[in-house]
């Protein structure tokens, strides 16, 4: 998409809900059901503090720190994207939702890496309950890391257009609240996980 070609996209009168309803739907029913697992943690690491509090240690906190800083700049760049998209397309807006999206796959490939170490240290789902809740909970936001980056190609697609549509900046606006939400849960994580004590 050539900046030269882009007008600034008006904005509507008032304030401004990014995207459609429906993807604030489906955050609303994301955090609800992450705010049931975070307290079915809470309750149990109260039951299992110590076990909990030594399973803790054999995390690796660069590991965390890597993924948050990633997903962090992933979210930068893609409110970056939709920011300059809005404008008119000043600047490369198509290089920003890349950019977003390989710190989605460095996240990924990271946490390759991170349960590998695991696995050959012998840590598994069955090892204790803190690692059965750390495997499922980082397994499920995977998850989601994955659709996200889905939605990242997505929206990098709709930012080549020569032509952008009437409801391309609303697309954006969803996906990168997808995204966000995304970025959201992997810093409640990182911080009950790795850095609660």
């Amino acid at each position: 998409m050539s900046p030269k070609d882009l007008t600034p996209i008006p904005k509507a009168p008032g304030r401004h809900l990014p995207g459609e309803a429906g993807i604030w739907i489906l955050v609303f029913g994301d955090m609800v059901m992450f705010s049931i697992f975070f307290t079915v943690f809470a309750l149990a690491q109260s039951q299992e503090m110590q076990v909990f509090t030594q399973a803790r240690t054999l995390l690796n906190p660069w590991f965390g720190l890597a993924n948050t800083i990633l997903l962090v700049s992933a979210s930068w760049f893609v409110a970056t994207g939709v920011k300059k998209f809005r404008a008119g397309g000043s600047g490369n807006v198509q290089l920003y939702f890349l950019l977003g999206l390989l710190c989605g796959v460095g996240f990924v490939i990271n946490k390759v890496f991170e349960w590998g170490e695991k696995f050959r240290a012998g840590i598994t789902p069955a090892t204790n309950d803190f690692f059965m809740y750390y495997f499922i909970f980082t397994g499920i936001h995977l998850v989601h890391v994955f659709l996200g980056l889905g939605v990242l190609t997505y929206m990098r697609g709709v930012s080549r257009r020569a032509t952008p549509g009437p409801n391309d900046l609303r697309n954006l606006e969803s996906g990168a609240t997808f995204w966000h939400l995304v970025d959201l849960l992997w810093i409640v994580l990182f911080a009950i996980l790795y850095l609660a004590r």
